[in-house]
């Protein structure tokens, strides 16, 4: 039965993350632990954090399955219920193999995608890319005493000259936003 459940996987992960592969069993490749995570319902990916009530930091590691061309960005919303006004993290792989990943605030619905400060605190961003899935890893805050937030997640097939293009603008890529609490596991 294991057998035929890794062939399902198998073929199944030529379209999408396979379905007994959820955030709560998935390890990462640089064996980084987190304590809560959330699959998100679409555009195949998921959100992984340690969130500390002592610093109010929330360590983040937000994937999706994304083609080697393609980007992904995961963001937080403190003040609006949409894409504007978000905190982003973006990653994208250069033309040369290695990952880029960077800061950068949603201010438009045509925005620069250019790195640039958020007004929320951010560090230790990096990104991988694994297994047709990209990762962005990063630590948030501190966030004082605001633990729920929108947050918005996107992909996009084209970088050009190190610039994400816009993302489709139907289907999965308008309903990618949610409620998310840190609190919560």
């Amino acid at each position: 039965m294991a057998a035929i459940i890794l062939l399902l996987c198998s073929l199944a992960s030529l379209v999408s993350i396979c379905s007994a592969e959820t955030c709560s069993n998935y390890s990462f490749p640089s064996n980084q632990v987190f304590d809560s995570c959330l699959d998100l319902p679409v555009l195949q990916a998921s959100l992984h954090w340690n969130y500390s009530r002592l610093t109010t930091k929330v360590q983040i590691a937000y994937r999706a399955t994304q083609i080697p061309k393609g980007w992904i960005a995961w963001a937080l919303n403190p003040m609006g219920r949409g894409m504007i006004g978000s905190q982003a993290l973006v990653a994208f792989r250069h033309f040369n193999g290695s990952m880029i990943a960077y800061s950068t605030s949603i201010t438009s619905y045509n925005p620069s995608m250019l790195p640039s400060e958020l007004g929320i605190p951010v560090s230790d961003i990096s990104a991988e890319y694994v297994d047709r899935q990209m990762i962005i890893f990063g630590v948030l805050g501190p966030l004082g005493n605001q633990t729920s937030f929108i947050h918005v997640w996107q992909g996009g097939s084209t970088v050009v000259e190190n610039i994400p293009q816009v993302h489709p603008l139907s289907g999965q890529n308008v309903e990618s936003l949610g409620l998310i609490n840190f609190l919560s596991s």
